[in-house]
C-alpha cells in the first residue's frame, strides 16, 4: 500500500523551539511578577508533560505551597500563557526561529513527489502560524494541508487523538501515512494511531525511549550537512535522509499494529 501523506508534529521537529519557549516562559514570568524562573536542566525535565498550560500546572503541583497557594496560582495559568505566547511569537516573527537542518528540502522533496503534508501539534495554532510564517514566509500555511492543534483536542499527546484528527481531516487511512516526531511522548501518540514513525531527537528530547519507531536519525540531515556514519549506518542512499528511501523503509517496514494495542493501553 502506497504512502500519500507525511504528519509533521512541530516544537522540536520542523525547528527547535523549545529553548525559545523556554525564554518566552521565564519573560511572562518576569513580566507578571510570579517569580519563577526555568533553567535548562529543568525545563527539559518539564518536556516529560506536553502542552504549555498543562506543564505550567504540573510544575504548580510539585511546589512546596498550600493548597490555597496552589489554586491561587492555577487562576493565573491562562493570564500567564497568553504572556508567553505573545513573547514567543513576538521571537518568531522577530527571525529568532530557524528550521532545523534538512527540514525545507524533505519538505519540498515529499511536495514534489506529490505527498500530502498535515500538521499534528500540541501546541496552539497562534504558535504555529508565527513559527511557519517566520521560516517558510507566505507559503508557510499553504504547504500544509492540515493543521491539527492541540486546543482541538480533548487529551494531547501521549494519546493519539491529535493524529487521529489530523488523519480523520485528511481523509487518510493511518497504513498510508507516516509521522514525523522528536520525543517520545509523540512517538507513543502516533503509535498508537497506527502510524509508522520516524524520530529526528533534539538536545531535549534525546535519550528517550523510541522503542517501536520505523526510524531514528539525530536529524535529517543535508548535502551541506551529512549525518555522521551515513550512508551505511541506518541509511543506504545518502548521507541524509531522501523521501524515496523514507517511503522504501515505511512500505516494506512490519505494521506497526502489533504494538498499537500496547501504546493505546498507555495513552
Amino acid at each position: 500500500m502506497s504512502i500519500e501523506a507525511l504528519v509533521f508534529d512541530v516544537d522540536g521537529t520542523l525547528a527547535d523551539t523549545e529553548d525559545v519557549h523556554r525564554m518566552a516562559f521565564n519573560l511572562a514570568f518576569d513580566q507578571l511578577g510570579i517569580g519563577w524562573h526555568w533553567e535548562q536542566a529543568e525545563y527539559r525535565s518539564l518536556l516529560a508533560v506536553t502542552g504549555g498550560k498543562e506543564r505550567m500546572n504540573a510544575y504548580i503541583d510539585s511546589l512546596p505551597l498550600s493548597a490555597s497557594e496552589k489554586n491561587r496560582l492555577r487562576d493565573r495559568v491562562p493570564e500567564i500563557h497568553a504572556a508567553k505566547t505573545q513573547h514567543y511569537t513576538d521571537i518568531a516573527r522577530r527571525g529568532g526561529i530557524a528550521l532545523r537542518p534538512g527540514v525545507l528540502r524533505f519538505l519540498e522533496e515529499a511536495q514534489n513527489a506529490g505527498l500530502r503534508l498535515a500538521i499534528a501539534s500540541t501546541t496552539t495554532a497562534v504558535n504555529i502560524d508565527a513559527l511557519l510564517q517566520a521560516t517558510l514566509g507566505a507559503r508557510g500555511l499553504t504547504m500544509f494541508d492540515v493543521i491539527a492543534c492541540g486546543d482541538q483536542v480533548r487529551a494531547k499527546k501521549p494519546a493519539s487523538d491529535i493524529y487521529l484528527l489530523a488523519l480523520d481531516t485528511l481523509g487518510v487511512p493511518p497504513e498510508r501515512a507516516i509521522a514525523i516526531e522528536d520525543s517520545s511522548n509523540g512517538l507513543r501518540s502516533a503509535l498508537g494511531a497506527g502510524l509508522w514513525t520516524l524520530v529526528t531527537p533534539t538536545f531535549w528530547t534525546e535519550g528517550s525511549d523510541f522503542s517501536g519507531a520505523g526510524l531514528v536519525l539525530p536529524g535529517l540531515g543535508d548535502p551541506t550537512g551529512p549525518l555522521p556514519g551515513e550512508p551505511g549506518a541506518r541509511l543506504q542512499s545518502a548521507a541524509w535522509l531522501g523521501i524515496e528511501e523514507l517511503l522504501r523503509m515505511a512500505t516494506v517496514a512490519p505494521s506497526p499494529n502489533a504494538v498499537q494495542a500496547l501504546y493505546r493501553e498507555d495513552c
